[in-house]
């Protein structure tokens, strides 16, 4: 991995803002949507931030009226500060708690100029007293629903300080997103596509618990995602849900209209998902190629006091490996600081990952999102360390852990990553079947060891370029991979894709 003290200033600071007012008039009838710059964690893969893009914005782009001309925006992409000419009548943007400051500077700046600004995202439902003085309107919910209205409130000088909606609209409803907005040279895949709302689970640490978001669980109909899947025109998407195994029989319905596509995708699921060998095999056959999989921990303790719904931790090795037999990577994600976590837990977690051949892994430290059942405890409890959202952003220590120290609870984060990227540890999780040794290869040290590289592709607008032809390797070798498996010769452990595991 890359020297973790080295970071490129672009990824840990924010373009820079025009210091001199602008001259420019506001254009009527033109909305620009942006996506804050976050500071990245040098402990992760910078590729991470590029795989696709979010789909918040897009969707809400997708309710724009279309008399409305409406541009997209995201500072993540090294492509400097949002543009200003010409001046958006009405800016929205996308708040979370991790980058809320970067936001108020963003609203800050164009309200100078004479722009309304919108606030919507997580932190205003979350925390929107913070949130309304940096505004000239809140969207507190769906913004989907909320965007159109806004806009015509702009046009007859009837805008209100705060629009609010539920999220218990039927999912098939919405629009499909602006995808046609996004720079494709910037991705990996524009492709990032989402069935479902919501999850069965409610751990408590999850932004899904937090007090005032009321998101029930809801599905799109199959076909308007396959539609969809169609009309972007890429060989590999990415599901975006919180859960898409969450209804097993959806999922089982989904994967046999996906199957005819004959392209590849990776979907975070819970590791219940793997309750039924055979939905784990229709996944493989209808193109998954790789899960994302909150463990969470390897402690049943921790795993019942966070209120999580999931199997035995002494069953998931079974599962990995049934999703190994089927050619599908596992991602999985880990979350460090939990009450039982005592110093061992780091070896702990890592020798688990290696011994199960865990093609990636996630590491994030416990992290109280505000107005989260895990907050209130904390707060309670007098272990909060500060309320700097900024370092909210699961890399930094936050509150104090139960059974070790704030430096012991750090450094096992960055032990975890270093030993995770680490030459030894990329080749002792490597498949057992020799011929997909190379791609692992090639996605462990192309994806989550090229830190240097990614900055520049980023920059340079290259993702999507220099990884075209290793996602078509990847759909070619799986399409192969399919033909043996309904024979029933595919042989364990084989897991030939070469773009990462879910994210």
């Amino acid at each position: 991995m890359t020297n973790r003290h080295w970071m490129p200033r672009a990824m840990r600071i924010a373009p820079d803002l025009p210091k001199s007012p602008s001259q420019r008039a506001v254009r009527k009838q033109f909305a620009l949507l942006l996506n804050p710059f976050y500071p990245k964690d040098p402990h992760a893969s910078y590729g991470k931030h590029v795989l696709t893009p979010t789909l918040a914005l897009t969707s809400v782009a997708a309710a724009t009226p279309e008399h409305w001309e409406v541009r997209y925006w995201d500072e993540n992409l090294l492509q400097g500060a949002p543009p200003c000419d010409p001046l958006p009548e009405v800016v929205g943007i996308s708040v979370h708690l991790t980058f809320a400051e970067r936001a108020f500077e963003l609203a800050r700046w164009f309200r100078q100029q004479g722009c309304k600004v919108v606030l919507g995202g997580l932190h205003v439902i979350s925390c929107p007293d913070e949130c309304a003085p940096h505004a000239d309107a809140l969207a507190i919910g769906d913004g989907v629903q909320l965007w159109g209205q806004i806009l015509r409130d702009v046009e007859v000088c009837r805008l209100q300080t705060v629009y609010r909606s539920e999220f218990s609209r039927p999912y098939r409803d919405d629009p499909a997103p602006r995808r046609d907005l996004l720079p494709r040279a910037s991705f990996l895949t524009t492709t990032s596509l989402i069935a479902t709302r919501g999850c069965h689970n409610r751990c408590d640490f999850c932004y899904l618990s937090t007090r005032g978001l009321h998101m029930p669980y809801l599905m799109r109909d199959v076909e308007q995602v396959v539609a969809e899947f169609l009309s972007d025109d890429q060989p590999y998407a990415v599901f975006t849900d919180n859960n898409l195994g969450s209804k097993p029989e959806y999922l089982r319905t989904l994967c046999h209209a996906l199957r005819p596509l004959e392209k590849i995708w990776s979907a975070a699921v819970s590791i219940d998902v793997a309750d039924d060998p055979t939905l784990v095999r229709d996944m493989a056959l209808a193109g998954c190629t790789g899960v994302f999989v909150g463990f969470e921990s390897l402690n049943n303790s921790n795993i019942n006091d966070a209120r999580k719904k999931s199997p035995p931790t002494t069953d998931y090795a079974r599962r990995v490996r049934l999703f190994h037999e089927n050619g599908i990577q596992v991602n999985g994600s880990f979350v460090l600081g939990f009450d039982h976590d005592e110093p061992n837990v780091f070896d702990r977690t890592m020798e688990w990952i290696e011994s199960n051949r865990l093609e990636c892994a996630t590491f994030h430290i416990m992290t109280p999102y505000p107005a989260t059942p895990l907050f209130r405890q904390m707060e309670s409890e007098g272990r909060l360390l500060h309320r700097d959202w900024s370092l909210y952003d699961t890399a930094h220590v936050v509150f104090r852990p139960r059974r070790m120290s704030v430096e012991q609870l750090a450094a096992g984060y960055e032990q975890c990553y270093r030993r995770i990227f680490s030459h030894a540890s990329i080749w002792r999780r490597r498949p057992s079947d020799w011929r997909s040794v190379a791609p692992y290869l090639a996605m462990s040290y192309l994806y989550k060891r090229s830190n240097w590289l990614w900055h520049l592709l980023i920059k340079h607008r290259l993702t999507a370029l220099a990884w075209r032809p290793l996602v078509e390797i990847t759909r070619r070798r799986h399409l192969a991979f399919r033909q043996r498996l309904l024979g029933d010769q595919a042989p364990p452990g084989r897991a030939p894709a070469v773009v990462s595991a879910g994210v």
